[in-house]
């Protein structure tokens, strides 16, 4: 446990892009209090939807395509389970360094095909629960 929660840390400091696979305009959806919590932490993060291409969320267009939120340091997944996988997939093909899928999303297929692509991989939490059970600070240096 040691060991991962190292390399969860480490990647959640060394993160700089993220894109936010079924990222909500809705205050009511996790996507969206997790969107607003990486943005408070300095990430540059962008909102993947197709339903919500064009239009903000917490101030930042969304667009339709993860192609679109290019390039990919870590893809934050929001999708189901069943879903997650064409999502991973993707990540894979544009050279994303990450795929963190959310609490509730689990595909081991998935995420054995991306360590074999040298991706990291976390699956089945959030990184704003993570962030705060690591004690992470309150922004990640921005190296500027």
């Amino acid at each position: 446990m040691a060991g991962e929660d190292a390399a969860i840390r480490d990647l959640l400091l060394a993160t700089r892009r993220i894109a936010v696979v079924g990222a909500s305009d809705r205050p009511d959806r996790p996507s969206h209090g997790v969107f607003r919590f990486l943005l408070d932490r300095g990430y540059e993060a962008v909102p993947v939807n197709p339903a919500l291409a064009g239009r903000p969320v917490h101030g930042v267009p969304a667009v339709a395509s993860l192609e679109e939120a290019a390039p990919l340091d870590l893809v934050d997944v929001f999708r189901r389970s069943a879903e997650a996988g064409a999502v991973v997939d993707e990540a894979i093909r544009l050279g994303a360094g990450a795929v963190w899928l959310q609490l509730g999303v689990v595909d081991e297929a998935a995420a054995a095909r991306a360590r074999a692509a040298g991706l990291m991989v976390v699956m089945d939490r959030c990184p704003a629960i993570e962030w705060r059970r690591l004690g992470l600070p309150p922004r990640i240096a921005t190296g500027g």
